[in-house]
């Protein structure tokens, strides 16, 4: 199976979450933690960063590593580095998603997330990361 290794933003502000949703490909409408791929050579911290400034014009800065998700989906399995971040400049402008959110820890509940993303839900709340 195709591995592929990504790196998603749980950027916190004021108690709140950013969020997004997808808008293309096999996954759309459902909402996800922003990021991307990993390039070859690029750290997980850099990806993050560059996929941030890339699909949201955000600068951000990683505060820690939150977890590592692994997930195996029908056509791929998926390698998600997770970390906590913090906007240092910038506002959201979506390029290639249809919506964004901050997000209370409760609310996050009533989306509907790609099922790795569904496991960083679960982590930001065993680590209490918005409290």
């Amino acid at each position: 199976m195709r591995r592929i290794d990504v790196a998603a933003a749980v950027i916190v502000r004021d108690n709140r979450v950013l969020v997004t949703r997808k808008g293309s490909g096999d996954f759309v409408h459902l909402w996800e933690f922003p990021g991307g791929k990993i390039e070859e050579g690029e750290s997980g911290e850099e990806a993050v960063s560059r996929e941030l400034e890339e699909e949201l014009h955000l600068s951000i800065t990683v505060v820690r590593h939150l977890s590592d998700v692994e997930y195996d989906y029908p056509k791929f399995h998926l390698m998600m580095r997770c970390y906590v971040c913090c906007v240092t400049d910038g506002e959201v402008t979506l390029t290639e998603h249809e919506e964004a959110r901050w997000m209370t820890l409760d609310e996050l509940d009533s989306l509907c997330f790609l099922p790795a993303d569904d496991l960083v839900v679960s982590e930001i709340k065993r680590q209490c990361v918005l409290s």
